[in-house]
């Protein structure tokens, strides 16, 4: 840690252990009185990288959080479950791959109305937040994941996000050919009640480029 100043190093070190939320590069450059604080982060990030705590970037922003190895030791005896519905957790993987993106989007490619409640739900988890408003008529509300998302899965950026071929290696995407032939051998070619639109229906995105993975944002 030679190359960087101690004073720095050492402001750095002190100000993220305080703060009560991830500090992006700006945000600590100023709160330093614009100090350089990139190859300090840099050097803490080394020097933490094998210890019980370690600096990480989550979504452009820098934190300290325990090392995954440890979690076991700080778990709570009580632990409050958080389930998402169905719905809930495909509006939350189009939001993802798509942002920013509008709710009348979203039924798009869901094929199936969204309720409102829905978005509240990933909204109040911290997980989506209201990015904007599109520039058509009307207006519409556009939103996008947030840091916490990130941080909550272990995500460096969007790019990190699965692509469509490591869903379907990993058994959590089947193809789309199969599933249909699946449900053409169960209910017959000319059957038109097996299409549920309920809002916790099975949706098949008719775009092929649904789970492409996402370039990052600027």
């Amino acid at each position: 840690m030679n190359e960087v100043p101690d004073d720095i190093l050492r402001a750095v070190e002190a100000t993220l252990f305080a703060a009560e939320e991830p500090m992006s590069v700006e945000q600590l450059s100023s709160h330093l009185e614009g100090a350089e604080v990139r190859p300090a982060l840099k050097k803490l990030e080394e020097h933490y990288r094998e210890r019980g705590i370690r600096l990480v970037e989550r979504g452009r922003r820098w934190q300290f959080q325990t090392a995954p190895d440890l979690a076991h030791l700080l778990r709570r005896e009580k632990e409050q479950l958080r389930r998402l519905s169905r719905a809930a957790t495909e509006v939350l993987a189009i939001v993802a791959y798509h942002e920013p993106v509008s709710r009348a989007e979203v039924e798009a490619i869901r094929g199936v109305q969204t309720a409102k409640g829905t978005l509240d739900v990933l909204m109040e988890a911290g997980w989506v937040r209201v990015a904007g408003r599109r520039e058509v008529p009307g207006r519409p509300v556009i939103y996008a994941t947030t840091p916490e998302f990130l941080s909550h899965f272990g995500l460096a950026s969007r790019r990190d996000l699965p692509g469509i071929d490591e869903l379907k290696a990993a058994g959590l995407l089947d193809p789309v050919d199969d599933a249909y032939a699946e449900l053409v051998a169960q209910d017959g070619p000319d059957d038109n009640s097996a299409i549920d639109e309920s809002e916790d229906a099975v949706i098949t995105a008719s775009n092929s480029g649904a789970l492409e993975k996402p370039e990052e944002n600027a």
